[in-house]
This record gives structure tokens, sequence and C-alpha cells, in this order.
């Protein structure tokens, strides 16, 4: 068992990368980190003595002064090697620095300098460090205006605002599970007592100029979030930027989208989906009061289609508390889309049996099923 501390853990990558460590709760144990630690010395240091490995992501992006920024990261670097000297500590820390790092802004400077300070710390204590140089990073749940341009490109997008580019150059990108999954990779490769001092040069996703970035998520705007189509979707990475489009809109106020009923002496007929892509479709009854689901997904794109009966569809995103509720009645055929990272299920809570139909973007692989369970309500 790893036990893994990440400073900042609260923040866009630690809420991610902690996320990912919960999914394999027997390889990793994790060690809770508040942001109060840094202020009190007691707590940082119990903090470090606890941890196997410490990921140090806490950082300040951002500030009207740069000074702020540069004096802000060093003393958080400063404090984190304080703490492991007094308790005479060794684990193997990785740092998140950037490929701003040769730029010449006080972020990029604060972090080669506080790469260059945990450098030191490891020769002279003969510990296991990791510099990481991360490209840009974008994902799910970022702050607009703070974490990435994607992150305020999709925020805009989905609430009335026009994005401008503002330089259009090309960018090197990297989605923030791919990210976390190569920290995993470091974690476990290290031998036991092994002492590995490097640079991890993180290879990015994708490459793609900031215009042609915008052109893809104004396409999802316009087919997705105007119409509910779902768009065509080359290559993984073009899943990963929609999830992450998808992430930012009021799912509240979005759901459920009620469907257009056609009805003769014939019978019903309803049109549930229109899609850019493939995937896999399934078909379910369901008995009264009885609940399917309690379980989320990572990357997967899935809809819920209620047909006949009554059911409630419930939402939770991982690691909060706030339950989503939202009924649906067959005599007014409806979906839910499902977002990434949003636990969810669908209960019928009619007399009648209930018809559901599932669209999920990709075929069921029982080897990789990206299916994780957790209660809606806890």
């Amino acid at each position: 068992m790893i036990k893994v501390g990440i400073t900042g853990q609260a923040g866009f990558v630690g809420t991610h990368l902690y996320n990912y460590l919960g999914l394999q709760p027997d390889v990793f144990e994790r060690v809770p980190f508040e942001d109060v630690f840094f202020d009190q010395e007691d707590l940082l240091r119990a903090f470090v003595k606890r941890c196997d490995v410490i990921v140090h992501l806490a950082a300040m992006n951002r500030h009207p002064d740069p000074a702020v920024i540069y004096d802000t990261n060093i003393r958080l670097v400063k404090r984190l090697i304080l703490a492991m000297e007094h308790e005479r500590v060794t684990p193997h820390v990785l740092f998140s620095s950037s490929t701003q790092e040769e730029r010449d802004n006080e972020y990029g400077k604060s972090k080669r300098d506080g790469r260059t300070l945990l450098e030191k710390w490891a020769q002279k204590s003969k510990a296991s460090f990791t510099g990481m140089v991360v490209p840009n990073v974008y994902g799910p749940f970022g702050r607009p205006n703070y974490n990435s341009f994607i992150a305020t490109f999709c925020y805009k997008l989905t609430h009335g605002e026009i994005p401008e580019v503002l330089q259009d150059g090309s960018v090197r990108l990297i989605h923030v599970g791919s990210l976390c999954q190569h920290i995993l990779g470091k974690m476990q490769t290290r031998l036991p007592g092994e002492m590995v001092i490097e640079r991890d040069e993180v290879p990015w996703d994708f490459e793609k100029k900031v215009s042609e970035i915008l052109a893809l998520l104004e396409n999802y705007k316009r087919l997705y979030f105007e119409k509910g189509i779902i768009p065509e979707l080359g290559n993984r990475d073009e899943v990963n930027l929609f999830n992450t489009f998808r992430c930012y809109m009021d799912q509240k106020a979005r759901f459920p989208v009620k469907l257009e009923r056609h009805e003769d002496a014939r019978g019903v007929f309803v049109e549930t989906i229109r899609l850019g892509v493939g995937g896999q479709v399934s078909f379910s009854t369901t008995v009264s009061g009885v609940t399917r689901g309690n379980h989320y997904h990572t990357r997967k794109i899935e809809r819920f289609t209620v047909i006949r009966g009554k059911a409630r569809i419930q939402l939770r995103r991982v690691g909060t508390s706030e339950v989503l509720n939202f009924d649906l009645d067959g005599n007014e055929p409806a979906y839910v889309d499902m977002p990434v990272w949003y636990t969810h299920n669908i209960t019928n809570t009619g007399d009648e049996e209930l018809y559901t139909q599932f669209w999920i973007n990709e075929w069921y692989d029982p080897k990789d099923g990206d299916t994780y369970f957790e209660h809606c309500e806890k």
C-alpha cells in the first residue's frame, strides 16, 4: 500500500488525482491535505510524516502583482522542505512544474526555482524526486479565467458569453486524466529503496492552435448545447474535449430534455438521439421500486431516455454532496445525459413497468468497463 498526500488537493489537478487514487484502494491510501497545513507547522509536519509519496501541486497561478506569485510559490516549497527536514522523512516527492519554466515571467521562474530547491533537498537527504514539466492541462471542472483557456471558452459558450482568441498560437495540451495516469505510473515504477532524481518531461496528448480548439467547442455548442445532437468525435482527444465542454453546462437547468412525440392510429413514434458517433444502444425494463446504476464513468458519454413509465434519475458529482433529482414520465418522453465523474442511477417510481433506452458512446468492454460504483445518496 502506497500512502500518497497531495498538496493542493482541493485544486483542479489535485481533485482529479485524489479521485483517481480512490479508484485503486488496494494500491493507494490517500493522506488528506488541507491548504491550512501550510500555515500551521505542526499539521504540515504530521502530514509529511504519514506519506510515502507527496505530490506537490499547491501553487498560485495568477495575481495582479507577479512578485506575489513568485514569493508565494517559493514559500510553499520551502515550508514543505522544512517540514520534511524537521521530521527526518524522505518521501518520494513529485513536483508539478510547467513548460512556462523557460518563459520570462514570475510564475515560470517560481516553478523552475522551486524544482531546483527540491532537487537540492533530495540530493542532500538521499531521497527520490521527480520534477515534472507539465504542458497545458485541461479537463472537467477547471476554473474559468484561471486554470486554462479551454475552461474559459467552455464556460463562456455555455453561459451566453462570446469567447475571444487573444493570441492564436499553437498549444500543446494534456487532459487531466492523462496527467493523473502519468503520475500514478511514476509512483508505482520506482523500486523500494531506489533513489531517483529526475526531470520528467510529461508528454502532451495533442497540439492545436487556439482558434482550432475554439472552432471545435463552438461546434459542440451549435450541435449539442442547442440541439442535443452528439457531434462527430474523431478520436479520444475530441471525446475528452467534448466531455470537458459538457461539464460547464448547468445540469440542473438543462435536464430532463423533452422529446417530440408523434402519435397516430398505429401508435407512437419518438426520435431519441441523433449521433455523429457510434456506440452501443440498450433497452431495459425495470419493475416498480427498483433502482439501476449507482455508478460513474471517467470518460464515457451516456444518455438515459425514458420511453414508458415513471422514473427518477439522480446525479451527484463525485466528492460533493448535492444530489440532482430529475423526474421523467414516458407520456412525455425525455432524456438525461450523464456527465463524467457524476455518479448516477435510475429508479422506477411508478406502478407499471419502466421502459428505458440507454446509449453510450463505446461498446462495453468487461476488461476496461470504466464503471465505478458509488451511491448517489450517501
